[in-house]
């Protein structure tokens, strides 16, 4: 790729990193707003209806097996987490292969939009199957990270490819901080408290919540309108290809891109269900509460605003995107050790802090290695097919990890994904460098 400035279909400045690192930073606050209120959803949707059929059969399997009384909240959080992610994998790959036919602009536009009507959806949830379409439409419209990632691809030369790829893993890392926070402190506030009438038309105990989501996508929608400017020329848009996403992630994929894919599943498997039960570690093995937890993720976001939006930048063109892509997952291995072990709370945050480190080392660099082996006019379906394994990778870990977690108990699980972890990092050792 050139080192000349982005496309742009206007006379205005071309495209900036900033205007796509607020894109991303935007939509995940939005995104995360809602991790924070899975048990209490599952305390309102759960009294009546399918729900409350659903979580009795539940509690009986828990108490006849044995398993913790939090199986059930645990488990339910997983399945309304592997909705979204199992949507995702179906459509990152798509809104990556039609924008790199139609631009990225047109199809930022029609996803910001959605995923602002699958907010108001949400807030008008006066049932759970309500409640599950806003999340499905959520969830279909989510895959447009990977056309934001691709403009990073069109407006980076591939010497600093990772230096953008940073910043993207940086809005990540500021988004998963402040989108909790956000729905944790506007869940205090209940409509219903003061108008109990308006429950006829949807209104529920969180609907604040996903109207102050929908606001944050309704400005993510007006600032990709009037800042986002087309990255990718007419010149270099690829001929769309097949919908099918199954399609698009086994066919007509370079090699090292496939060989790159594999390594990133192997990891997210592993690295989903260990992100998704940290809380239930903390709350089993310490006594941790809501803002104990609240504190965790802010100390792991922390370290990974700081690894991906500085250290990423400067160590990537030393090291090269493969070893350190490498040694961020053995980092990563070894920090999901000492979480497996941790006798103190001092002890947790060394670990949390030694896989914050490996994770910001890598997600980053195995994306700028997928956007190095893919030619200009596959960015998007390259880095969607990349977004979409992820997905799946996120899809199946946190189910699998909360059976095993009140089964054999969090030793064993962290102990087993540092091993997985370890093979991933095993597989990148073998990845080639790109050219």
């Amino acid at each position: 790729m050139s080192n000349a400035p982005a496309y742009s279909e206007s006379n205005d400045k071309p495209l900036s990193l900033g205007v796509i690192f607020l894109t991303i930073f935007i939509d995940l606050v939005g995104f995360s707003i809602i991790f924070p209120l899975f048990p209490a959803i599952l305390d309102h949707y759960g009294e009546s209806g399918l729900l409350k059929s659903l979580t009795e059969a539940l509690d009986a399997f828990s108490e006849a097996t044995g398993a913790s009384e939090r199986f059930t909240p645990v488990l339910f959080g997983g399945i309304l987490g592997s909705l979204y992610a199992i949507l995702q994998f179906f459509f990152a790959p798509i809104w990556g292969g039609l924008s790199d036919k139609y631009g990225r602009r047109p199809i930022l536009l029609l996803t910001t939009l959605g995923v602002f009507a699958s907010y108001i959806l949400w807030g008008l949830a006066g049932s759970f199957i309500q409640l599950v379409a806003a999340r499905f439409i959520g969830g279909c419209m989510s895959g447009n990270i990977s056309v934001a990632t691709a403009a990073v691809a069109d407006v980076t030369t591939k010497a600093n490819r990772s230096k953008g790829m940073g910043m993207v893993g940086a809005a990540f890392g500021l988004g998963f901080i402040i989108g909790p926070a956000i729905g944790g402190y506007f869940s205090q506030f209940d409509l219903l408290e003061s108008n109990p009438d308006w429950m006829v038309y949807g209104i529920n105990p969180f609907s604040i919540v996903a109207f102050t989501a929908a606001g944050i996508g309704l400005l993510n929608f007006v600032w990709v309108l009037s800042r986002f400017k087309e990255s990718l020329p007419p010149a270099k848009r690829g001929l769309e290809e097949s919908r099918n996403p199954i399609a698009r992630l086994v066919a007509k994929l370079p090699r090292p891109i496939s060989k790159t894919n594999r390594v990133y599943f192997v990891f997210m498997f592993a690295f989903a269900g260990m992100e998704f039960t940290l809380t239930f570690l903390g709350a089993n093995r310490f006594g941790f509460g809501p803002i104990d937890n609240a504190w965790m993720m802010v100390f792991v976001g922390l370290v990974l605003v700081i690894v991906q939006g500085g250290i990423v930048r400067k160590l990537a063109p030393k090291v090269g995107e493969r070893r350190l892509a490498t040694i961020g997952l053995f980092l990563v291995a070894i920090g999901l050790t000492t979480l497996a072990l941790a006798p103190s709370v001092g002890a947790l945050y060394l670990g949390l802090g030694i896989m914050a480190l490996g994770m910001g080392l890598s997600s980053p660099t195995l994306t700028s290695l997928v956007s190095l082996f893919a030619s200009e006019s596959e960015q998007g379906r390259a880095i969607g097919a990349f977004r979409a394994i992820g997905s799946l990778a996120r899809a199946i870990g946190p189910i699998l990890a909360s059976f095993v977690f009140w089964w054999f108990g969090s030793e064993y699980l962290y102990l087993a994904g540092a091993a997985i972890v370890l093979l991933s990092g095993a597989l990148c050792f073998r990845l080639p460098d790109p050219n």
